[in-house]
């Protein structure tokens, strides 16, 4: 069950479409282009959103500690974006609705995990 969730939650988190001046682009592109951008402010952000990513795919991730942590990489890189750019660009079903679904499932995740260890 946790690796259902798991791929919904990563799938969701590569799915969240950022809206530039003429066509969107998935965050994951976003992710790489930027971490590749030198001298870019966002380069240091979305080097952390793709290391919160990798974590998801070692083996210390069966840790509550790493889950919580790859959790927190990962959202920075979108709180960045969210409070550099005007809240209303935010508002279209493409970044809505696979952040929502990102960070339901990845917080089920987290508890879920709380809960499978008191077993």
């Amino acid at each position: 069950m946790e690796i259902k969730l798991k791929i919904i939650a990563l799938i969701s988190y590569s799915l969240i479409i950022l809206m530039g001046q003429i066509i969107g682009i998935p965050f994951i592109f976003w992710l790489i282009f930027t971490s590749f951008d030198f001298g870019n402010v966002d380069q240091v952000f979305a080097v952390l959103g793709l290391v919160g990513l990798i974590l998801n795919f070692t083996k210390y991730w069966e840790f509550r500690i790493i889950k919580i942590l790859s959790f927190i990489l990962m959202i920075i890189p979108l709180i960045r974006r969210m409070t550099e750019i005007p809240i209303e660009k935010f508002n279209y079903l493409g970044f809505q609705a696979p952040l929502a679904i990102f960070v339901i499932t990845y917080i089920i995740i987290i508890i879920r995990h709380e809960q499978v260890k008191s077993n």
